[in-house]
């Protein structure tokens, strides 16, 4: 048994000087050739060879998108998160926007895109992937990292993969049949969105090939009920993962432990900490999940502020695995969080309940300020085939809301194919 391949099943003690290794040898590198993080450290009085313990991480300062975002501003095109010399570089990954309008750019060197491929390695043991696994990548292949790992790292395992860029959903289902694809790649919303093209051309997805889904890039992998939703439609069982575009993919779902995301330990540091305090919580407690990458060394990430909400299990694995688990993945992000009424609602709890109906396709939530406090305003769009029983759903939807989450919502029910559709991450919460 190779002994990094199993890293999972080291003891927490192996793993902890593992971490401990990897941290040093990073800061190592980075002090002095990488301006951005040597600046930080020297702002925060630290040197590098006090790190003595996993402990001394916290005396780091915490790292923000807003703070990597406008250093690339003061800093064009690339900002100063780089350790080597431009022609070191050979990748360029983006994200898809941050709140100063420009997306995060990101550099690899052909060693981190080796990282990131190792971890998909790791992602896809987890899935059990067969040897004869046939994958589809349905979305078109831009700057966004996620789905270009996906598909190098399974070119890499030796398995059929099929780029379906450039392409109709009716084109992606028809490629999807003649190359009898047996696992997808993509979003969720866009896996609902094959659905429902598949339903309105008599397609029948769920007597296809396809046995499995891969989702990312959304908190839909985690809400049981749009899982319910993809895996009813297609027959298949659907796979959550998680990862950014400036930290590479670090957790996913293991076959043998559904709904619940397990943090790749061998390759970062996980942190589960308050988001207003910044201090540690309890295992069991939700906390703002914050990592440290330890194999992307040409521009890395130390306690960065990922936003997203989550549970760390206390409880063991009942396969024998040593790794973090995301219990339910991942809940929210702060940043989405809103207060309506006196109570803290997060858009993933309301799509949680719209995504029950069965006869609702697409939705938005619109959120307004009245009289000091926000409003929220779903526009729905029901199924074309409801007729005459539309008031029904909407006030059923209305009802189930006031009795779920405690606020009443005003539901709209807009015209069928008028709300925006949607490849990569859907955008369905409006500020007004």
């Amino acid at each position: 048994m190779n002994r990094r391949e199993y890293a999972e099943l080291w003891s927490r003690q192996e793993l902890t000087e593992w971490q401990l290794g990897r941290l040093r040898q990073l800061l190592d590198s980075v002090v002095p050739a990488n301006p951005f993080w040597t600046g930080r450290l020297k702002q925060a009085g630290l040197d590098p060879a006090s790190i003595q313990s996993l402990d001394d991480l916290r005396r780091l300062p915490l790292t923000s998108k807003q703070e990597l975002a406008a250093d690339q501003v003061a800093f064009p095109p690339y900002g100063r998160n780089l350790t080597f010399g431009p022609t070191e570089y050979s990748r360029l990954h983006q994200t898809s926007g941050t709140t100063t309008g420009q997306p995060l750019r990101w550099l690899d060197t052909p060693a981190s895109w080796n990282w990131l491929l190792d971890c998909w390695t790791t992602i896809y043991r987890l899935m059990k992937l067969r040897p004869d696994d046939r994958l589809c990548f349905p979305f078109s292949f831009g700057p966004f990292l996620g789905f270009w790992a996906g598909f190098e790292g399974a070119l890499r395992q030796g398995n059929f993969c099929v780029a379906a860029g450039g392409m109709s959903s009716e084109a992606r289902l028809k490629l999807i049949q003649e190359n009898q694809v047996t696992m997808l790649g993509c979003t969720p919303t866009y896996a609902l969105r094959l659905a429902e093209v598949a339903a309105d051309k008599g397609i029948d997805i769920a007597a296809s090939s396809v046995r499995a889904i891969l989702v990312a890039g959304e908190p839909g992998g985690a809400i049981p009920s749009v899982r319910s939703r993809i895996e009813s439609a297609w027959g298949a069982r659907v796979f959550d993962h998680w990862g950014m575009t400036e930290i590479g993919p670090l957790a996913s779902e293991a076959e043998d432990d559904p709904g619940n995301l397990t943090v790749l330990e061998s390759a970062c540091i996980a942190e589960f900490l308050d988001p207003m305090s910044g201090q540690s919580v309890a295992p069991g407690t939700p906390g703002e999940l914050v990592i440290t990458n330890l194999g992307r060394t040409g521009s890395p990430v130390i306690r960065y502020r990922t936003g997203d909400l989550v549970v760390a299990d206390p409880g063991s694995h009942p396969s024998g695995r040593i790794w973090t688990r995301l219990k339910g993945g991942i809940l929210g992000r702060t940043d989405d969080m809103l207060i309506v009424r006196g109570n803290n609602v997060f858009p993933s709890s309301i799509e949680a309940i719209i995504r029950e109906f069965a006869d609702i396709v697409e939705f938005r939530i619109v959120v307004s300020r009245q009289r000091e406090m926000n409003h929220i305003k779903l526009e729905v769009e029901p199924s074309p085939q409801l007729v005459g029983e539309q008031s029904t759903l909407k006030d059923r939807l209305a009802k189930t809301i006031k009795e779920r989450l405690q606020f009443q919502a005003e539901v709209i029910l807009v015209p069928a194919g008028s709300l925006p559709r949607f490849e990569m991450k859907a955008k369905r919460l409006v500020r007004e």
